[in-house]
């Protein structure tokens, strides 16, 4: 007969089902990461302050209807051509070539429209362009 006591197990530590949820978990991390992709150009982004428009004596104010009419410093043109409206630019620009163009575009008017008033402005070699926007409490600004 044996009496004596059997000596203590020593406590055994299994790494392998550990390393195996580890796996599982960077697996599923993998997969359900989305991966965002930044720009390789560095861009600064211009700041506008709405708060100060400039009074400037030199402004011509193009005005787009939604169907597409123009109207220059308040003036309806009777056509919708770029040579039609590059002529009227050139003769609203007091200023020559220091005017600044101000479209002030109808919200539902065509894209084609202010493209074609942007290609006027250039044909009438006034490269000072600036667009009028409508601020969210009613009031206009540039």
């Amino acid at each position: 007969m044996n009496f004596r006591h059997p000596a203590p197990e020593e406590p055994e530590i299994n790494l392998i089902p550990f390393i195996d949820v580890l796996l599982v978990i960077l697996i599923f991390l993998m997969l359900s990461t989305t991966y965002s992709k930044f720009t390789e150009l560095q861009v600064t982004l211009p700041v506008a302050d709405a708060n100060k428009p400039r009074e400037n004596p030199n402004e011509v104010i193009v005005s787009i209807a939604a169907d597409g009419h123009y109207a220059v410093n308040r003036k309806r043109l009777q056509g919708r051509s770029v040579e039609l409206l590059t002529s009227e630019l050139r003769a609203a620009a007091t200023g020559g070539s220091g005017s600044t163009i101000i479209v002030s575009a109808d919200a539902t008017a065509a894209h084609q429209s202010v493209i074609d008033v942007m290609e006027a402005a250039r044909r009438a070699g006034l490269p000072r362009l600036t667009f009028a926007t409508q601020s969210s409490l009613g009031g206009t600004g540039r």
